[in-house]
């Protein structure tokens, strides 16, 4: 009989504030989960991508070399880096030509522009010749652009 009195004389939490701690736990998981989901798709969802603003060329008659000038800008939201210059899908050890490039490639932040030089002898390409340089960066994408050599 004691016990029987005991559990009686003990309040509850109302089933109103009951209900406002249960939705106020809710949201706040809730909104708990929607940055951790956006912070997984950010990582997921970043991207390079290149444009090509500007292509010029040049004649050096000193070294005998056509001075090919390509300006790039990465308008992704990852950095980007340019790996390989092909020319008319050979690479560049195939037409004896150089590049400003390092061995490790050129990196392009997001963002930001950056300056490819190519150096290509007068011996391998003539003058008046319509030629394809195409730029491969880390990430597998190719980016073309069609040079007439003066």
């Amino acid at each position: 009989m004691k016990a029987n009195k005991l559990l009686k004389s003990k309040k509850a939490v109302s089933p109103v504030i009951a209900t406002v701690i249960l939705v106020s736990v809710t949201i706040v998981v809730a909104v708990a989960v929607a940055y951790w989901m956006g912070g997984i798709a950010g990582l997921y969802t970043a991207f390079e991508k290149i444009e090509i603003m500007a292509a010029s060329t040049v004649k050096d008659d000193s070294p005998a070399q056509f001075n090919i000038t390509i300006s790039v800008k990465n308008t992704g939201s990852a950095d980007a880096t340019i790996t390989t210059v092909y020319i008319n899908g050979k690479t560049l050890t195939e037409y004896s030509a150089t590049t400003n490039m390092t061995a490790d490639g050129l990196t392009i932040p997001a963002g930001q522009g950056g300056v490819i030089e190519v150096y290509i002898p007068t011996s391998e390409l003539s003058s008046g010749t319509t030629t394809e340089i195409k730029l491969h960066s880390a990430a597998g994408m190719d980016y073309p652009k069609l040079i007439t050599l003066p």
